[in-house]
C-alpha cells in the first residue's frame, strides 16, 4: 500500500510538472483598429503587421461592427491611403481584392471578413485572431467605451442613465452573452479618461469589471492625468482598494495600443506595438489565454520583458530579462486593510525583487520600470514600464 502511495504521489508530482513546463508566455494585444471602423489599413496589412512582429494573438476591436457582414470602404484621395491600397493590391492580387468606383468616381473596397482572411494568417500555437468588438456608448455627450473580447454576437450598445449604467448594462450584456452561448469571453472598460468621461466613482459600484486599461497608447486617452483628475495607475489602485473591501475579485491591468493610424507612425498618432500583455497559458487558444487572465497569470508592459513572475500564496517574485546598459528599478505597490491611500511598499533598484506580503497588507502589485526610452512613445520621454498583476494572500482570498 505505501509503495502504491508512492507511486500515485511521484505520478502526480510528474503530472504537474509536465503542465508547469508546458506553460509558456504568449504576446497579444487586445485593442486595435481597421478600416471595419475609423483605423486606417486593410484587416490583412494590420495583421500582417502584427504576426511579423511577434505577437501571438491579436484582437481587432472595431467600434461596434464584427468582421462578418458585407461592408465597402471608400478610400480617401490622400496619397498615404492611395499608396497603401497600391500595396494591398500588389500583396494580395487582384483576384483577392475587390472593388468597384462610386458615383462620385472613388474607388471603394469590399473589406474581406473574419472567415475570409483568417485563415491566411492563424497557425495553431503559433498566431491566433480572437474576434472581438469595441461597444462605443456613452452618456450626454461623453464616450464610455467598452471591449468585448471572443465575443460570439454582435452587442448592440445598451445606453442607460448615467455613465456608471450605461457602463454596467454593457458589461450585463457581455457577461449575459457569455452564458447564453457557453463561450468564455470578457469585458474592460476602456480609457477612461478619453474625453474625461469616466470618473472614480462612476466605476466603484460596478459588478463585473475584472480588467482595466492601465495604460493605453492613443494619444488623447491621457493616461497620466492632469491636475485635477488622477491618471490610470492612481485609478487602479483606489478602484482595487474599494473593490476587495467589497469583497469582489481583484481587477486585473491591460496594456493595449488602441492603434488607428498604421501608415504614419509619430508621437501624435495611435500607432501600434505600444502597449501589450504577456499572457503565460498552456496553449494558444481563446479559452487557455482568457483562462490565464481570468486567473492573474500576465502582465502588462510597453516593452520591459519578464524573466519570471510568481506567486507562492505570500510571496510575490519578479525577475526582468535585462537588457545589456538598461537600469530597472522594481517597485511594489499597494494598501493597507486598514485604510490608507495606495503607495509604494519596497523599492529594489536591479532586475531581480521580491516581496512578502504583511498581515496588513491588502493586495500588493509589482510596477517595472527602466531606464530605456520608449521607441514611438505615447509621450515624449517615456521609458519601457511593465506590470504585474495585484495579488493577495491565500488567506485573505480565501483559498
Amino acid at each position: 500500500m505505501r509503495q502504491l502511495f508512492f507511486f500515485l504521489l511521484l505520478l502526480l508530482s510528474h503530472l504537474l510538472s509536465a503542465q508547469e513546463s508546458a506553460l509558456q508566455w504568449y504576446k497579444g494585444n487586445t485593442h486595435t483598429h481597421s478600416y471595419w471602423s475609423d483605423g486606417d489599413d486593410f484587416p490583412e496589412m494590420i495583421m500582417d503587421w502584427y504576426k511579423s512582429n511577434g505577437y501571438h494573438f491579436i484582437s481587432l476591436s472595431d467600434h461596434n461592427v464584427l468582421a462578418t457582414v458585407e461592408r465597402w470602404k471608400q478610400i480617401p484621395a490622400h496619397p498615404f491611403r492611395q499608396q497603401r491600397l497600391k500595396q494591398y493590391i500588389e500583396k494580395y492580387g487582384q483576384e483577392w481584392v475587390n472593388t468597384r468606383t462610386d458615383s462620385s468616381g472613388q474607388t471603394e473596397v469590399r473589406l474581406k471578413t473574419l472567415p475570409e482572411y483568417g485563415p491566411l494568417f492563424e497557425e495553431k500555437g503559433r498566431f491566433l485572431i480572437i474576434p472581438a468588438e469595441e461597444i462605443t456608448d456613452g452618456y450626454q455627450g461623453k464616450p464610455v467605451h467598452m471591449n468585448a473580447i471572443n465575443v460570439k454576437e454582435l452587442i448592440q450598445p445598451q445606453g442607460g442613465n448615467s455613465v456608471a449604467e450605461v457602463m454596467q448594462n454593457n458589461l450585463n450584456a457581455v457577461y449575459a452573452q457569455r452564458e447564453l452561448t457557453g463561450q468564455l469571453m470578457f469585458p474592460h472598460i476602456n480609457h477612461p479618461n478619453f474625453g474625461w468621461a469616466i470618473k472614480l466613482e462612476d466605476m466603484l459600484g460596478l459588478k463585473g469589471e475584472r480588467f482595466f486599461e492601465v495604460y493605453n497608447g492613443h494619444p488623447h486617452v491621457h493616461n497620466y492625468g492632469d491636475s485635477t483628475t488622477m491618471g490610470m495607475e492612481e485609478l487602479w489602485d483606489r478602484l482595487q482598494i474599494q473593490y476587495l473591501k467589497d469583497g469582489k475579485p481583484l481587477l486585473y491591468g491591460l496594456a493595449t495600443d488602441d492603434a488607428h493610424n498604421h501608415l504614419e507612425y509619430k508621437v501624435g498618432l495611435s500607432n501600434p506595438g505600444r502597449g501589450w500583455i504577456m499572457v503565460r497559458a498552456n496553449e494558444l487558444t481563446p479559452e487557455a489565454i482568457i483562462s490565464a487572465m481570468e486567473k492573474g497569470d500576465f502582465y502588462a508592459t510597453t516593452g520591459v520583458e519578464l524573466q519570471e513572475m510568481s506567486f507562492d500564496g505570500k510571496k510575490l517574485e519578479v525577475e526582468v530579462k535585462p537588457e545589456p546598459g538598461i537600469e530597472y528599478t522594481i517597485q511594489f505597490w499597494g494598501a493597507g486593510k486598514k485604510g490608507g491611500q495606495p503607495k509604494v511598499l519596497k523599492e529594489v533598484k536591479g532586475s531581480k525583487a521580491t516581496y512578502s506580503l504583511r498581515k496588513n497588507d491588502l493586495y500588493v502589485r509589482a510596477k517595472i520600470l527602466s531606464t530605456k526610452p520608449k521607441v514611438n512613445p505615447f509621450q515624449d520621454g517615456d521609458r519601457e514600464t511593465a506590470w504585474t498583476q495585484p495579488v493577495i494572500s491565500q488567506k485573505s482570498s480565501g483559498r
